[in-house]
Order: structure tokens, then sequence, then C-alpha cells
């Protein structure tokens, strides 16, 4: 097997740092979705028959996709590239399980997500904390029940992410949650995954995701008002 001495770095390391400048548009998205799917079983065909070149162009077509995809879980760039080159290696690796029951992009997704988690895990061992604690941006109470800030509580979550102005900003606002409840948030909220799934993928249980999902909405919702008095 060539993968043993291709390692990622054969197509050059820099080559998936800079995936997300020029190939995270639109354009590049909806190519990768639009593939038909003889040209996904053309392309594993000749995966599973260790062409190299059949793996660079894996990257290309999905690389941007993923890199995206990679960042809404990690922090930075750097994580971010490491996360999808365990990814496309994993791909790679158990490419004769893939059974074709569904589009390549999606199973390719799934190593990704799979491979940020893993990332997130092993920085979290390293990390004590990254000086955002939740309660801060929870609901406060006074003596007699009623909220402190009712203005920041006036309306559901889903609409202050309808009303932002930019997607950037509700980005940056996502990336202040602490790690556990910023994943919950962009597993549920943004991949739109099942709750179950989400717990399974946590290694938690489904009551602890709807939990953390509900103070991470309201945490955000929080962040997105401060940002827009700013």
């Amino acid at each position: 097997m060539f993968l043993q001495e291709y390692s990622i770095g054969a197509m050059g390391l820099a080559s998936i740092r800079n995936l997300h400048r020029p190939m995270t548009n639109r354009r590049g998205l909806n190519s990768a979705r639009s593939a038909p799917l003889d040209e996904d079983a053309s392309l594993v065909e000749r995966l599973r028959n260790g062409d190299d070149e059949a793996f660079e162009e894996m990257v290309r077509k999905y690389g941007g996709r993923l890199l995206a995809t990679a960042r809404r879980y990690l922090r930075s760039d750097d994580d971010a590239c490491d996360a999808l080159q365990d990814a496309f290696l994993r791909a790679f690796k158990s490419i004769n399980t893939f059974k074709g029951d569904a589009q390549l992009s999606t199973w390719l997704h799934r190593i990704l997500v799979n491979s940020a988690l893993m990332h997130l895990r092993l920085k979290r061992r390293h990390l004590v904390t990254n000086g955002m604690e939740i309660d801060e941006l929870l609901p406060q109470f006074d003596p007699a029940g009623n909220w402190i800030d009712e203005r920041s509580h006036s309306a559901p979550a889903h609409v202050l992410f309808e009303a932002s102005e930019t997607r950037a900003m509700v980005s940056r606002c996502i990336n202040l949650l602490p790690d556990s409840y910023r994943t919950v948030l962009t597993l549920r909220d943004i991949e739109e995954l099942a709750t179950e799934e989400v717990a399974s993928l946590l290694d938690v249980t489904s009551s602890n995701v709807k939990v953390r999902l509900h103070r991470a909405r309201q945490a955000l919702k929080v962040l997105i008002e401060r940002e827009q008095t700013l």
C-alpha cells in the first residue's frame, strides 16, 4: 500500500493550509455538492487502487468545504488543518469500507467531524479554560425571581440568528463560547445533527446534550446582543 509512504506531506501541507483562502467560496461548495455520483464512484475506485492523483483530487475537491467545517469546531487554522489532514488520511485508510450508500462528501464530512472532536478532546486535556465561564452569560434573577436584564431575553435565539447583520459576527460570538457548549451548538444548530447522534459523538447522554444546547443558546443570545450594541 502506498499510503504508508504517501503521508499528506506529499501533496504539501501548505496546500491544505491554503484551502481556506480561495476554495471556501460558495462556487466551490456548490461544485462539491453537485458532483455526479458516477464521478464519485470513479474517484473511489481510483482511491481503492492506490492512485496518488486520486488522493490529491479528493483533497482539492472537498478540502475547502471540510476545512470550513473543521474551523467551526477548532479555534485556530492550524488546528483545523491538522484535523483535516487526519480526516483525509483516515478516509484513505478506510476507503474500502465506503459502501456507496451515501455521497462521498457526506462520508468525508462524518470522518472530519470525528477528527475535529478528537482534536478538541486532546486540546481540552492541556487547556484548563479559555477564560469564559458559561454562567457569566446565563440569565440572572433578582430575589423576586425576575430577570435582572429583561432585554437580553426578550427574543428567542433563532430570531437573533436571523436578525444578525452578518454571519461573521455570529461566528465570532460562537467562538467565545466554552468548548463544550460551542461544540453542542455547532453539532445541533449548524450541522443539524439529531440529539441522539450528538450524544453518541460526544459520549454523553441525550439529556446532557439538551441542557448544554439550551445554555449555549441562551449564552449566544447574550453575546450577540452585546455585539450589536457596540
